[in-house]
């Protein structure tokens, strides 16, 4: 009998932390996936939504700093890298406000599929900055993401119009924020999660605050109501979201990782569909399954970079 209690007790502890990273995992997926529709709700402008995204979320993401630094007693470490955390902050700024003049100007589906074409973006980086070579099978899984896209915006393209820049900007998101997990990637060998997050969202505030100001667009809400979806961006995406993937990350392996994240843009094409009535048409919803089967296949090719505390969005 005691030889049975020794032996069930490492496997229940490591039950237990699998089955909290995949609830974490997939609840992060889901919270990031509902950030689109939440802009959407927004009654302020794109750039003055990021900019709330970031500045509201901050006083959690802070103390969740806070208590990881007393916890782990490294206050020493905490100091360090402060120009690769103002980087990031640059990166993530612009990731922010290009993709919520994405939503604004395309679908909610296209906006977040194309967002999450980053790391196809980071691996290209790679190559072209660092001369690490893709292998066949990246390759392929790009060739795959990009006859997706070719589907699903093929509608955009026979229309144009504010559509088919949404959709580029969706493109754009992809590279800033591919940026921005390089950058973290390397910040991660010296500094916590925690620490990136609320250094990174501060910059990212103080960046986001001029150019929100000075957009012309709406910066307050006009209700109590109009503040909801903002704090829903802020607690539900921002820090709740956020934290639970990073949590995830750290106590599952990375391919499974990749693959629970994909369900981001399903969920954000679901709320889309039963929020805003944006249904996908068939040619677009098939798009949508080559650019997500792409990823997987570049995710799967090329393995993730380590301590990479989130996903876009």
């Amino acid at each position: 009998m005691p030889r049975r209690t020794a032996t069930a007790g490492p496997r229940t502890a490591y039950f237990d932390a699998h089955t909290l990273g995949v609830a974490a995992l997939l609840a992060g997926a889901a919270a990031i996936g509902a950030s689109a529709v939440l802009v959407k709700l927004t009654d302020v402008g794109p750039v003055s939504s990021a900019f709330w995204r970031a500045f509201l979320a901050l006083p959690v993401l802070w103390l969740w700093a806070r208590l990881e630094t007393r916890l782990r007693g490294d206050s020493g470490s905490a100091k360090g890298g402060l120009g690769v955390l103002v980087l990031a902050g640059f990166f993530f700024a612009g990731d922010l406000a290009v993709w919520h003049w994405s939503i604004v100007l395309t679908s909610v589906a296209n906006a977040t599929l194309l967002a999450n074409c980053a790391p196809i973006f980071v691996t290209l980086a790679a190559w072209l900055v660092f001369r690490h070579r893709p292998r066949a099978h990246f390759v392929l899984g790009l060739a795959t993401a990009i006859a997706g896209m070719a589907l699903l915006l093929r509608g955009d393209f026979q229309h144009a119009g504010s559509a088919l820049g949404g959709d580029a900007l969706g493109v754009v998101t992809a590279m800033f924020y591919a940026a921005y997990q390089l950058t973290v990637t390397r910040a991660r060998k010296s500094v916590s999660t925690a620490r990136i997050m609320a250094v990174s969202s501060t910059v990212s505030a103080a960046i986001l605050l001029p150019i929100a100001l000075l957009s012309g667009d709406r910066f307050l809400p006009q209700s109590a109501a109009g503040w909801l979806p903002l704090l829903g961006l802020a607690l539900l995406v921002q820090a709740g979201g956020q934290s639970l993937i990073a949590y995830a990350m750290a106590h599952l392996p990375a391919t499974f990782s990749s693959v629970g994240l994909l369900l981001q843009p399903v969920v954000a094409a679901a709320l889309a569909w039963t929020v805003l009535g944006e249904a996908l048409t068939p040619l677009a919803l098939g798009g949508a399954v080559l650019v997500l089967v792409g990823i997987r296949i570049a995710h799967a090719a090329e393995k993730r970079p380590e301590g990479q505390p989130g996903v876009p969005g």
